[in-house]
């Protein structure tokens, strides 16, 4: 993207550009067009940044005799952007997404094994669509075991009794072989993440009916991986625990589930209240109720 927005820009071919082309105000107006263009969020324009960076600190030691340039590019900044607390589902809502596949086909029996085996694990779509019928662990002790995470670290996520009761017939159904996909197409190979994305947002549509305040939520399968991590800690799983079980490799990526509970919150704010102060949240008297209805 980077060489064509060059070539645009300076009428030169990529064989005929030197590193005096790229500099900072090529740079910069790259990165300008992927917002304005391309429509890129601001999150994704600091990844293509970062490539750039690392493109140039490699040429930064093979043509010293352009040191000012990579310079110039290097101090260019990331753009700030603003966090949004994560999206994830309750309880209600996490039962009327599982129970929304057909059952009576065999697509549903298997997106709903899928659907059950996310929430209930918090595995990262590229986890979920990598395991295999031999990463599948059931009886006592039942788990899944990871061997494509992120970093390629390997880890196993236990199950409760009923996301294996469930795990324990689709398998048999499934009937595969160790090495074989345990959520497979129709024709035997992985799922895809988009096909993941897709089936996640079909069922999410048919489940809007039991619970209309799906339709408020933007689904994405890390919503799910979202979900497990807020069901956890509104269990009072200490945030340690739940960054082993995700799979972090920085405690601090937790913290954005602390940001989003507000369940914690408000048992902080129960121990700061006066002693004086009645239980629960307040409630304004009747008189106080008859006026405002009144107006």
């Amino acid at each position: 993207m980077l060489l064509t927005y060059a070539q645009e820009h300076t009428g030169k071919t990529p064989a005929r550009l030197d590193w005096a082309d790229l500099d900072e105000t090529l740079i910069g107006g790259f990165l300008d067009s992927l917002e304005t263009e391309r429509h890129n969020s601001p999150r994704t324009r600091n990844l293509r940044l970062t490539a750039i960076r690392s493109l140039v600190s490699y040429s930064s030691l093979q043509h010293p005799e352009h040191a000012a340039t990579f310079q110039r590019v290097l101090a260019i900044p990331p753009k700030r952007f603003e966090r949004a607390l994560v999206s994830f589902l309750t309880a209600e809502e996490i039962d009327a997404l599982v129970d929304a596949p057909d059952l009576d086909r065999w697509e549903g029996r298997r997106d709903r094994s899928l659907l059950l085996v996310e929430v209930r694990t918090g595995l990262r779509v590229s986890e979920l669509t990598g395991l295999n019928c031999d990463n599948v662990t059931l009886g006592t002790g039942a788990s899944v075991h990871c061997e494509n995470g992120k970093g390629r670290k390997q880890r196993a996520v236990p199950l409760n009794t009923g996301t294996a009761a469930t795990l324990a017939g689709w398998m048999a159904e499934r009937g595969g072989q160790p090495g074989e996909p345990l959520f497979p197409t129709r024709t035997g190979r992985p799922l895809s993440s988009d096909a993941v994305q897709r089936l996640v947002r079909k069922h999410a549509d048919v489940a809007a009916d039991r619970c209309p305040s799906l339709r408020n939520k933007r689904l994405h399968p890390h919503a799910l991986r979202h979900s497990c991590a807020m069901a956890l800690l509104q269990a009072g799983v200490d945030t340690a625990v739940i960054a082993l079980w995700l799979g972090h490799a920085d405690l601090r990526s937790t913290n954005v589930y602390l940001q989003a509970d507000m369940t914690t919150k408000q048992r902080a704010l129960e121990l700061t209240k006066p002693d004086s102060t009645p239980p629960g949240r307040y409630q304004p008297p009747d008189a106080v109720l008859a006026f405002l209805e009144s107006l």
